[in-house]
C-alpha cells in the first residue's frame, strides 16, 4: 500500500504547476471563438422584436410598453452565458464578448436599459422601428396643442 502512495505521489510531483497564478497575475481568456462572456447589446441596431426575451431561460430579459416606446431590460446578474439571446437575434444586435469577470459590489454594472421608439401601423396596429429620424417625427403629441 505504501509502495502505491509513493508511486502516485511521484507521477504527481512529475506534472509540474498545473493551476494559474489567477490572483497575483492576469488570467487569460481560453482561446477559440466558442467562448460565451458577457453580452453585449447595440442599441442603433435592435429592433425590438423580443425574440431574446422569449428564448432566454434565466429571462433576465424584461419588455416592456408603453404608447409609443418599447424599454427592453437587461438584468445581467441573473445571465447563465448560454447565448441563446445573440444565436436568435435577426440583426446581431447581441453579442457575447470575452468579458467574464463581472464582480461588482453595483448591481448598476450588470444592467443595460434599451428604450425603443416604437411606431404603430395604420392598417394592422402592430408596433414596428421607424427607419430614420424623420419618420419619429411624424408622430402625433410631438407637437404643442393649438399649433398648426
Amino acid at each position: 500500500m505504501l509502495k502505491s502512495k509513493l508511486k502516485e505521489a511521484l507521477i504527481c510531483f512529475k506534472a509540474g504547476r498545473v493551476t494559474a497564478p489567477f490572483p497575483l497575475g492576469p488570467e487569460p481568456n481560453p482561446p477559440g471563438d466558442w467562448f460565451r462572456g458577457k453580452i453585449e447589446v447595440d442599441v442603433e441596431k435592435c429592433i425590438g422584436c423580443g425574440g431574446c426575451a422569449n428564448v432566454c431561460p434565466a429571462r433576465l430579459i424584461e419588455i416592456t410598453d408603453s404608447e409609443h416606446t418599447r424599454i427592453l431590460e437587461y438584468f445581467l446578474n441573473r445571465c447563465t452565458y448560454c447565448g441563446r439571446c445573440a444565436e436568435v437575434c435577426p440583426e446581431n444586435a447581441i453579442t457575447m464578448t470575452r468579458e467574464y469577470q463581472l464582480a461588482t459590489n453595483d448591481n448598476q454594472d450588470l444592467y443595460i436599459r434599451n428604450e425603443l421608439y416604437m411606431g404603430t401601423c395604420g392598417r394592422c396596429g402592430r408596433c414596428f422601428k421607424p427607419k430614420s429620424a424623420l419618420d419619429k417625427m411624424m408622430v402625433t403629441g410631438f407637437r404643442q396643442k393649438g399649433q398648426a
